[in-house]
């Protein structure tokens, strides 16, 4: 068994369950991609790993506390400037925890109760707020990073009380501002809630992708579906721009798309205003799902009745076609999705994770913490049935706390209650007698 001393970051997004409820799919998407963007150039600027990212959270460790707490630090700081100008129904408000200790390395996943104590932080933290245990506070460089004690605290599951440190805001100053960032006259009410304190020691190429995709952020919501619509013209065009490259787009495809895109070049003198966001956005899009077959698929989302129907044929006759086993079971559960059957999409996922393709195995983990405790339950059943080692924390986390629908009607043909926790504890059981 193999054991590191680390750094556990956990965030996540305010109000996100509520928000993707009253969203579009295409919306939400939107929201992941952008999330993703923003925080994961930040996370590896101060060495961090992402050991994982389910929906809106993210897993991430740290040699350093140090660098965790300022990694934290830099992210409230730049979600601050992105949120500047759009509407609150378009921002994005995170909460970061922090804490370290000893913990199992298996199979690219990490495991103990530093763990769990970061994720249970992680929960009383506030948004906007970078919070840290006591254990961090006491090993952290406390020159580099200002501290508050915010309380002890009894957390689920934790023997004995926690004591919380935060990170308070700014009158602190730092005299670089942040790269790209012009501070106003109004100083002390226009700069971030950090200062800039961890933000100025980033380089300008660790975000020069961050900082543009930002404002393809600000105007996704107005431009997705034109960028959509026009995606392939739109890619032609993003081919012909000198010294930008999209180098990889991550393995986890729609309907979570939470694309990766690293920019390379100077993409200052693109001058990416909304058109440049467009810009971007569709050579997203021609490179995720610029093919007939992930076209048909969505192009089935938000119909009904006849339309429906001949739409979902010409969807399954494309996936037929698929020679790949694996993938075209993963796209038959992503065509069940797109007829809003989330649960019976599992069955497909399943099959394509057995023949191999890890897209499939992703989006499996991400229904871990879907709001329905029918899917969250089926996920964790198939999640055993798999042996999925690098889903055991989410799994675990789904052990502790179930979901907020546990108890209402939902067992078999609708009958009796449906209980994700016990569903997820069944699943680890089962996977620790194999």
């Amino acid at each position: 068994m193999k054991t590191a001393n680390l750094a556990i970051v956990f965030t996540d997004i305010k109000g996100f369950t509520e928000r993707t409820s009253r969203q579009t799919l295409e919306e939400n998407q939107r929201l992941l991609q952008v999330h993703q963007a923003l925080l994961a150039p930040l996370f590896k600027a101060f060495g961090g790993r992402i050991i994982k990212s389910i929906g809106d959270a993210f897993l991430v460790t740290f040699e350093s506390p140090t660098q965790a707490v300022l990694s934290g630090i830099a992210i409230q700081d730049r979600l601050w400037q992105h949120n500047r100008g759009l509407s609150e129904s378009e921002q994005l408000h995170v909460r970061v925890a922090v804490n370290v200790g000893e913990v199992r390395l298996e199979a690219n996943d990490v495991f103990g109760e530093p763990v769990n104590i970061a994720a249970r932080v992680e929960g009383i933290t506030e948004a906007d707020e970078v919070f840290f245990t006591e254990a961090v506070y006491l090993a952290m460089n406390k020159a580099e990073v200002p501290s508050q004690e915010v309380g002890a605290f009894e957390l689920k599951g934790i023997p004995g009380k926690i004591r919380v440190f935060r990170v308070p805001r700014a009158p602190y100053r730092v005299e670089a501002p942040a790269p790209g960032v012009v501070v106003p006259a109004e100083a002390e009410a226009s700069m971030p809630p950090y200062g800039n304190l961890a933000l100025s020691r980033v380089s300008e190429s660790a975000l020069s992708g961050a900082v543009d995709l930002g404002a393809l952020g600000q105007r996704a919501a107005v431009l997705g579906q034109r960028a959509a619509d026009g995606a392939v013209v739109l890619g032609r065009q993003a081919r012909t721009v000198s010294g930008v490259l999209m180098s990889r787009l991550s393995d986890v495809l729609p309907p979570t798309l939470v694309a990766r895109l690293h920019l390379q070049g100077n993409t200052r003198k693109l001058a990416l205003g909304a058109g440049g966001a467009a810009l971007v956005l569709g050579l997203a899009v021609v490179a995720w799902g610029g093919g007939p077959t992930m076209r048909a698929i969505h192009s089935v989302e938000g119909t009904s009745g006849a339309e429906k129907e001949t739409r979902v044929r010409e969807a399954r006759r494309l996936i037929g076609d698929e020679r790949d086993v694996g993938r075209r079971h993963y796209l038959f559960g992503q065509l069940e999705e797109a007829q809003g059957n989330v649960k019976s999409s599992l069955d497909s996922y399943e099959r394509a994770a057995r023949a191999g393709d890890r897209t499939s195995e992703s989006r499996i983990i991400d229904l871990l913490d879907h709001a329905q405790c029918g899917v969250r339950s089926a996920a964790a059943s198939a999640v055993a049935d798999l042996k999925l080692k690098r889903a055991r924390g989410a799994l675990e986390d789904l052990a502790g706390d179930g979901g907020s629908d546990d108890g209402q009607t939902g067992g078999l043909f609708g009958l009796g209650m449906c209980d994700s926790k016990k569903a997820a504890q069944s699943a680890l059981r089962r996977m620790g007698e194999d």
